[in-house]
């Protein structure tokens, strides 16, 4: 199904270059800009041809020809908070504005250094378990698990799965199938199999994240960055809609807590992990505006419109990902045509 859903992404890329339909419809479909959703900014790594993540980054040079094209099409980059006042603001430029999910090392080593080139405001959401060495990166172990292994049995509930992985397209379809069942069950569930799966391969959950994530002084460097406006994104990165209210609460109103702790910076801004409508929805959007939260961010993708003012804590994002690192792609994704023609002809989903 992933791999069908790619196929149709990337024909309607090429369709969109060959007819130029997108940059007529611009000027209807790319509405007030964009939020961007990026995660790690860092030069390629070796393939061996197993990389299920490689969707969550992007290389430096990318990132800059993209900060440079950006301005070009027409948009202001600008602050999170910025964008979110041009909303209400019927004069306004439009704009972009840039989030980075998570809290990793590279951001500050990899990516930093191009936005202060660009002098391109941005918005770093931490989760505060990863800077506390106290959150897990399950996707990441699920990854390193798969990569270890040659052949992976494992229970999912009442059923034994036993899938090959000895060559990287094994290990391919194995890392999908064990994903996506997971994600589709219980947390608890999701994360068990994982960590039954990580001691097998005799993987250091801990040091993964040691390894990946900032801990508290990088996230304080960034707290004294001028560009950089930071924001919440929970305490251990939960599909919050799969728990009950009084642990998504807990799990919002702490990250902030911690943030505010370490940093001295209270954090107006919030992220929710996985951002699809089966991890955040409307009990968890009720929850970001009881916190008081100025506005929170979904993955659900989408250009920015006047209508969203009435929605700030269900804002959605445009992914700048590893799959189309391109500038003939990004020059069709802010055209907004893509999302247009997905909603059915709906700029607001």
């Amino acid at each position: 199904m992933l791999f069908r859903k790619s196929q149709l992404i990337g024909a309607g890329f090429a369709a969109f270059r060959a007819t130029g339909l997108h940059r007529g419809l611009a000027p209807l479909t790319r509405g007030r800009g964009a939020i961007l959703t990026l995660h790690h900014v860092r030069p390629a790594a070796p393939r061996d041809g197993f990389a299920p993540n490689a969707l969550l980054e992007i290389e430096p040079a990318f990132l800059d020809a993209a900060l440079a094209r950006i301005r070009t099409l027409g948009f202001d980059l600008v602050s999170l908070e910025e964008v979110v006042r041009r909303l209400g603001d019927a004069g306004a430029r439009p704009a972009v504005a840039l989030t980075f999910d998570d809290g990793y090392r590279d951001l500050i080593e990899h990516a930093l250094p191009v936005l202060r080139r660009h002098r391109a405001p941005f918005t770093a959401f931490v989760t505060a378990g990863f800077a506390d060495r106290s959150a897990r990166l399950w996707w990441v172990e699920l990854e390193e698990a798969v990569r270890a292994s040659t052949r992976l049995r494992v229970g999912i509930g009442d059923e034994m799965v036993d899938l090959p992985s000895a060559g990287a397209a094994e290990k391919t379809r194995a890392y999908k199938a064990l994903y996506w069942r997971l994600r589709a069950g219980p947390e608890e569930r999701l994360l068990a199999v994982i960590a039954e799966l990580a001691g097998e391969a005799a993987l250091d959950p801990a040091g993964l994240v040691r390894e990946r994530c900032l801990d508290w002084d990088g996230v304080r460097s960034l707290a004294a960055e001028p560009l950089c406006t930071l924001g919440a994104h929970t305490r251990t990165h939960p599909m919050l809609a799969k728990h009950d209210a009084a642990f998504a609460r807990h799990e919002m109103a702490e990250s902030r807590r911690r943030l505010a702790e370490e940093t001295g910076s209270p954090a107006r801004f919030f992220s929710y992990p996985v951002g699809d409508p089966t991890s955040a929805g409307p009990r968890e959007f009720a929850i970001a505006a009881e916190l008081g939260f100025a506005a929170a961010v979904t993955t659900r993708p989408g250009m920015l419109f006047p209508a969203h003012a009435a929605s700030p804590m269900a804002l959605p994002r445009v992914s700048l990902n590893g799959g189309w690192q391109s500038l003939a792609c990004l020059d069709v994704l802010l055209s907004g045509t893509p999302f247009a023609i997905w909603n059915r002809g709906r700029l607001v989903a």
